[in-house]
């Protein structure tokens, strides 16, 4: 009995395995820099905060979703804008779009770690196209099996999939971005509408003021009682006022075209019916400081692609060290196809490729330099954006204090231009003063009255504008946990 014949002696074992064995030991060497976030000390307060907030995160007593602070305005139409936004506004689309583009990059960068298997296959009949010699046609078929593998060594691979991870958790920050940017639009613009709405019923309201007392200067004048000017101040004061309602529709109209494009609709195909407005103002809880480098996603987004830069530097370092390739493959010809997969038809190959850049007129060294600048200038964009962050909190701070303030102030103007308006035109009716006293407190009465309005819906944006430079979002639990924020990032 013959002994089994041995396809690969002892000895070429170990060499075959060596390449192997030298890639699994050396597979903790990556050449990156470890990441470590951009340190920023942040302040332990906010220095407009109102001293009552303290440093406690609020615990609101509603239930309400993560994010969906719009619905603090309690307005039921405005709540049902903002879940049409969310679903057709096409920059959240192509925020969306961009973000599953990015996480098909991470599946691609992961997926070179692995070995690539191919196969091919042929098949061929060949002959004389005319033939004396009375030889037939012959056969030929082949089939291939070859694997591919560089392992990641020096860990450039790994450095690329992080980077495209961090990518994509960019990309994912940019879409929260998006979204929270397009909400709060939306919720700005309905809130002007709104106010519009408040300041035509204010405008009509004012305007058959005018036309009555219009009625009376005219009948005054026809009595002998008044002069002709005080009839022709009257028409001018409606006529002025009438033109102010016109320029106010103007602006409502352009109102609900942006709702329109924002809810990815056109203008032709949407409108709004003229509600009454609700001047609600929410509390917005400021809470900690630092959570708001939780809470804002341009500050995460920001952050991210520092550890996308400090990824690249690790594989700008890799190309100092070679390249290590293993292959292996198996053949088969024959002439016919069952004999394709015969163990005598068949050949194989291992082999082992190492390559090394030995001059490059320091073209690695000026990579890495690159790779290091660009990652020093994504932490000073991210610092930068935090710095940006915590002014926009502070002017919308003091933007709410000051409007808060501001309003009570209008609303007593606005009562006292009332009364003096009426006791005017009383006034005027006995005789006691002339038409243009009577002008110049319907003129200032109005003005008070929009001003009134007008500060309140400033007050309304104000608390916009916070909700957006806190992040929104504050409902949520995680919030009140900040270590588990902290491990949800790393």
């Amino acid at each position: 009995m013959t002994p089994a014949r041995r396809l690969i002696p002892p000895r070429r074992h170990l060499l075959l395995a060596a390449p192997a064995l030298a890639a699994v030991l050396l597979a903790g060497c990556a050449v990156g820099p470890r990441y470590e976030r951009p340190a920023f000390d942040a302040p332990t307060a906010f220095k407009e905060a109102p001293a009552a907030d303290g440093w406690v995160p609020a615990q609101p007593g509603d239930a309400l979703d993560r994010g969906e602070w719009w619905k603090r305005f309690g307005d039921p139409q405005l709540d049902e804008l903002a879940a049409r936004v969310q679903v057709s506004n096409q920059n959240i689309a192509a925020a969306v779009a961009t973000y599953t583009q990015a996480q098909a990059l991470v599946r691609e960068q992961r997926a070179a770690l692995f070995p690539t298997v191919t196969l091919d296959g042929s098949g061929r009949r060949s002959g004389a196209v005319r033939s004396n010699s009375g030889t037939s046609p012959s056969n030929s078929f082949s089939a291939s099996l070859g694997a591919d593998w560089s392992p990641d060594v020096w860990g450039r691979l790994r450095q690329a999939a992080g980077s495209a991870q961090a990518g994509a958790q960019a990309s994912e920050a940019d879409l929260a971005s998006a979204r929270l940017s397009a909400v709060g639009e939306l919720v700005v613009n309905y809130l002007s509408l709104r106010e519009a709405d408040a300041e035509l019923r204010l405008l009509h309201e004012t305007i058959e003021g005018y036309e009555r007392a219009l009625t009376i200067t005219r009948n005054r004048y026809e009595a002998g009682i008044a002069a002709q000017t005080d009839v022709l101040q009257a028409q001018t004061q409606l006529v002025n006022a009438q033109a102010e309602r016109v320029a106010l529709r103007r602006s409502r109209a352009a109102y609900e075209h942006a709702i329109a494009v924002l809810a990815g609709e056109a203008p032709a195909q949407f409108s709004i019916a003229p509600a009454a407005w609700k001047p609600t103002v929410p509390a917005v809880p400021t809470g900690v400081p630092s959570l708001l480098l939780q809470r804002r996603p341009d500050i995460a987004a920001a952050e991210r692609a520092v550890a996308q830069a400090n990824a690249q530097i690790g594989i700008a370092r890799a190309a100092y060290f070679p390249n290590i390739g293993l292959s292996a493959s198996i053949n088969s010809s024959t002439s016919r196809v069952r004999d394709l997969f015969n163990a005598s038809n068949m050949l194989w190959a291992l082999g082992l490729s190492v390559a090394q850049t030995v001059f490059d007129a320091g073209a690695i060294g000026a990579s890495v330099d690159a790779a290091r600048a660009g990652h020093e200038a994504s932490v000073a964009r991210y610092r930068q954006t935090v710095l940006t962050a915590f002014q926009n909190v502070e002017d919308q701070l003091t933007a709410t204090a000051a409007l808060a303030e501001q309003e009570g102030l209008r609303r007593t103007a606005s009562q006292a231009a009332d009364r003096t308006e009426q006791q005017m035109l009383n006034r005027y009716r006995a005789g006691q003063v002339s038409y243009t006293d009577v002008v110049s407190a319907q003129a200032s009465a109005l003005s008070s009255r929009r001003s009134l309005v007008q500060v309140q819906l400033a007050r309304q944006a104000a608390a916009v504008g916070l909700i957006q430079a806190l992040g929104g979002g504050w409902e949520a639990e995680w919030l009140r946990e900040p270590s588990n924020g902290t491990a949800a990032q790393e």
